[in-house]
Formats: C-alpha cells, sequence, structure tokens
C-alpha cells in the first residue's frame, strides 16, 4: 500500500521547501504581451524545477510513500484564451523540465496523479461547459505526456468528479471525445453531493472508479467496508493496476476522536461535514481506512504528507 499527499509538501516547520507559484488571470491581463510571456515562462519553469526536487526527495523516502498530487498550475493559466498562444513560442524549452521529473518518478517508482478542479464537468448539459471540460483534461494529458507518460493504461492518474446534470450519459459523450491518451489517464471519483457511489459505478467500463470513503459516508451515512459487493466492480474497473481511493476526515471537533460517528446525532450539517481536516486524530477511522488493504490511499486533509506519515507511523503500530 502506498500513501500519497497532495499538492503541497511541508516541513517538519510546516514550511513549504519546493512551493509552487500561480498567477491570476487579472494579473496577466495587465501586462503586455512580452512581459505576459516572461510571467507565465518563469513561473513554469519554477514549477518544473520544483516539482523535480519535490520528487528527488520522495525518491529517498520509503517507498509506501512515495505517492503524490501534483498541482494544476504547472503551467499557470494554459487554458486561458488569451495566454494558450503564448506558450507555443516557449513550450518547448521546458520539455527537459518535464522529462526529467517523468523519469525519476518512474526510476524511483513514485505514483503520479492530478486533480482538475470543480469546474471540469464533463458531465454537465451546458456545451460551452462540455468543452472547457474536455480542454482541461487534455491539458493535464499534456502535462502528464510531455512527462512521458500516456503510454499505457493507467500509468497516470487524471481524476474528476461526474457532477453534472447530464450524468452518466452526458458524462460518456464527453469521454468519447477525449484523446486516446485521456482516455487512458482518466479516473471518475463519487462525490459527497451529487454522485453516489453506484451512480460513478455506470462508468466502470469507461475508466477507473476512485472510491473517496469520505464522500461516501457523508452523501449516505455509511462506512463502506472491503467487503461490500461493489468493491469487486471498483477493482475490476481497473484492470489488474492497483486502486486508489481517497481518505479524509471531518475536521477537529466536528466528529468525535473514537469511533464511528453518525450523523444522525452529530447535529452537523452536511456542508460542514464536508471539509477536511488537518491530521487523521481519529484511529477508529483510520483502522477502516487502513483495511482496504487492496488500494492505495491517498491523503486528502489539510497537513498534506505530515498527516500522511503520522498515519503510516500509526499504520506500522497495528
Amino acid at each position: 500500500m502506498k500513501l500519497g499527499f497532495a499538492c503541497k509538501y511541508f516541513d517538519a516547520q510546516q514550511h513549504q521547501p519546493f512551493p509552487f507559484r500561480a498567477t491570476t488571470r487579472k494579473r496577466f491581463l495587465s501586462l503586455d504581451n512580452e512581459q505576459r510571456i516572461k510571467l507565465i515562462f518563469e513561473i513554469s519553469a519554477t514549477n518544473l524545477n520544483n516539482l523535480y526536487l519535490n520528487l528527488k526527495h520522495l525518491a529517498t523516502e520509503l517507498p509506501a510513500l512515495r505517492m503524490m498530487r501534483i498541482g494544476s498550475d504547472l503551467l499557470p493559466l494554459y487554458t486561458v484564451p488569451e495566454a494558450k498562444p503564448l506558450y507555443q513560442s516557449f513550450l518547448a524549452d521546458l520539455y527537459p523540465l518535464f522529462a526529467r521529473c517523468g523519469e525519476v518518478a518512474r526510476e524511483n517508482d513514485i505514483r503520479l496523479s492530478f486533480h482538475p478542479g470543480q469546474y471540469t464537468v464533463l458531465a454537465s448539459d451546458n456545451p460551452a461547459v462540455v468543452e472547457r471540460a474536455i480542454e482541461d483534461v487534455e491539458y493535464h494529458t499534456l502535462c502528464a505526456r510531455l512527462m512521458g507518460y500516456g503510454k499505457t493504461f493507467q500509468d497516470f492518474k487524471i481524476n474528476i468528479h461526474m457532477n453534472g446534470r447530464a450524468g452518466f450519459s452526458g458524462f460518456k459523450d464527453a469521454f468519447m471525445q477525449l484523446s486516446n491518451e485521456s482516455k487512458q489517464m482518466l479516473t471518475v471519483e463519487n462525490d459527497e453531493i451529487s454522485c453516489s457511489l453506484d451512480d460513478v459505478l455506470q462508468a466502470r467500463e469507461l475508466c477507473p472508479i476512485v472510491l473517496d470513503i469520505h464522500h461516501h459516508w457523508v452523501k449516505e451515512n455509511a462506512f463502506i467496508q472491503p467487503d461490500d459487493p461493489r468493491m469487486a466492480a471498483i477493482k475490476t474497473s481497473w484492470r489488474g493496476v492497483r486502486p486508489v481511493m481517497h481518505y479524509s476526515i471531518s475536521q477537529e471537533g466536528l466528529i468525535p476522536e473514537q469511533g464511528y460517528p453518525d450523523q444522525q446525532t452529530l447535529g452537523v450539517s452536511k456542508s460542514k461535514l464536508r471539509a477536511h481536516a488537518d491530521y487523521y486524530f481519529n484511529d477508529t477511522l483510520n483502522d477502516w481506512a487502513l483495511s482496504f488493504v487492496d488500494f492505495d490511499i491517498m491523503c486528502e486533509v489539510k497537513m498534506k504528507n505530515l498527516a500522511r506519515d503520522r498515519l503510516y507511523a500509526y499504520s506500522l503500530q497495528k
């Protein structure tokens, strides 16, 4: 089992030694053309250099800890209409930086992924939203391809939600418009509001299903177990690749520090229960998550690798 973290790496002082940079569309548009190119090139190069340093550091950690979600701002504003054409003037200069990131990850068995944001909705009933979602998925695919991925099924994971009024039918129609590389990388997860696990399982013939056990609890007030009959369908969707699940818990003070929380007795709204804690403070829930022994776990709590490290240390005590 690998335990991963998302986007930010913290040192023991809770600082980021390899920070990723971003910019705003407003700032970008306030500049002239030459300044725009300079801005997005410098941020892109910084991000790729720091990704490499992050991966080099991960390579020194235990194999079980070599799993990371890369932030989506690797190439800032890439899909913004005013920015995308400018990238063509220097993107080739970044190829070696991308390539060495992929090389160090593969050499050290570091499992990588992206998670496009909440507005990447392939199942929208708005064609313009679907068009932008496809463009965003293909942007993430481009970054993965430049790192040397997209050659085999699930050699890299790009995970999204299915939520959208067009449902599975709309998701399928949009999925079929993706490039072959995107189709090989895409996964879909259940969410806390609109798409249950049963909903996303409709996509299991198209792409792997990522089980988010916290989302499932928030939506269903049920703690799904490794022997649930749906586990077989989830694992089959991965076609022999080790499946990934997401694990987070509600914020400190909202749920007890031991035992399985029951939403009916908590008196807390689902919107508050959705928010993630800093650390995994409930060992009952930790035991539950770690019982999914056939899965790698992406740790989705605010303290990132620091929380992951504590969960790993706890697992060694069992």
